[in-house]
């Protein structure tokens, strides 16, 4: 039996509070942007969180508009960051969720000038998407982005400069999620079925050097980033570069510091453990409140946001059942140092 946390942490902060499930959060120039996969409900998918606390859709309305062609609206985002050039990075899964078919022109990384509060580019992954993909999260290094495919599984190499899109390590096991716990409990999708959520969570070393990367369901691998920058690697020789790195627990999100260590959400435990450079892991703060951390993002005052997303209570991984119970917080802690240089400064 998992036993779960029963006392508060001090060091939390209720930061916001949402009425609906809220997967993202990231901070831009004093500005705080959240994201919503629509999990429980429908509705705006990507919205600033203003000071007096009203939510207005972002970059506008139109992007927010559900039901629309996928040319100039959102199909389903399942995360958002700030990233090194001071843009909003956005990703739009392609798809309404995990297991369903793909839009066809959904899968995108879409990237908003804040200063304008207009898309500046689109990039199109249809070249490096499969029928079943969930394009799930991104991260950066040297002109290039690097996603993870949480619905087919296999990571997405991206040139920024071209847009080109290359599928790597695809139906690699270090890619394959295994059937994902929560709270103790296994999760099942509206029929029933086991729930797989394939590769998810990935991190980018401060040196560039490593790409971290896992399923949902834990397992945590690394590769060299050298290896999958270059196009002429072959399949073969790819795969052997894959390190496995650290027998992490179901994850719901991570988060990198400039020292290299990962912080992940142990979903099982409603914990977050910080893994070192050296490979220990250490319990970095447990809490009954830390329902599904989601993606984390640590802010340029040292402060790591957490979203509670409750994800695991959404009828689509709680056998058709809805249990969340709203609203859906944000927490922010303290953390001793500061993002990576790659994600911002």
């Amino acid at each position: 039996m998992t036993m779960l946390p029963t006392e508060e942490d001090p060091r939390l902060t209720a930061a916001l509070a949402e009425d609906r499930v809220c997967t993202g959060v990231t901070t831009l120039r004093g500005r705080v942007f959240l994201s919503y996969p629509s999990a429980d409900r429908p509705g705006v998918r990507v919205a600033e969180a203003l000071p007096d606390g009203r939510r207005t859709p972002y970059p506008d309305a139109a992007w927010n508009q559900a039901g629309q062609p996928p040319d100039n609206a959102f199909v389903n985002v399942n995360g958002l960051r700030g990233g090194p050039d001071g843009r909003l990075w956005i990703i739009d899964a392609g798809a309404p969720g995990v297991g369903t078919w793909q839009v066809p022109g959904g899968a995108r990384l879409i990237v908003v000038d804040p200063d304008g509060d207009r898309v500046d580019r689109v990039y199109h992954l249809d070249s490096a998407v499969h029928p079943t993909s969930f394009v799930d999260d991104v991260r950066f290094h040297d002109g290039t982005g690097y996603l993870t495919d949480a619905g087919a599984p296999g990571l997405i190499v991206l040139d920024l400069e071209s847009g080109r899109a290359r599928r790597v390590l695809d139906g690699h096991p270090s890619t394959v999620g295994t059937p994902l716990s929560a709270d103790g409990r296994p999760l099942r999708d509206p029929q029933g079925g086991a729930v797989h959520i394939h590769a998810d969570q990935l991190e980018v070393s401060p040196d560039g050097r490593w790409l971290y990367f896992q399923p949902a369901s834990g397992g945590m691998s690394r590769i060299a980033t050298r290896w999958l920058d270059d196009p002429s690697v072959s399949v073969d020789e790819l795969a052997r570069r894959v390190e496995r790195w650290c027998d992490t627990p179901s994850t719901g999100g991570t988060a990198i510091d400039a020292a290299g260590t990962i912080y992940l959400s142990d979903v099982e435990r409603r914990r977050v453990l910080a893994l070192a450079t050296d490979r220990t892991v250490r319990t970095l703060v447990a809490d009954p409140r830390l329902v599904w951390v989601d993606a984390m993002w640590i802010d340029a005052d040292s402060q790591l946001w957490l979203p509670a997303a409750q994800l695991h209570l959404t009828a689509g991984l709680n056998g058709g059942h809805a249990a969340v119970d709203y609203p859906v917080r944000i927490y922010r802690m303290p953390v001793d140092t500061g993002p990576s240089p790659l994600d911002h400064t």
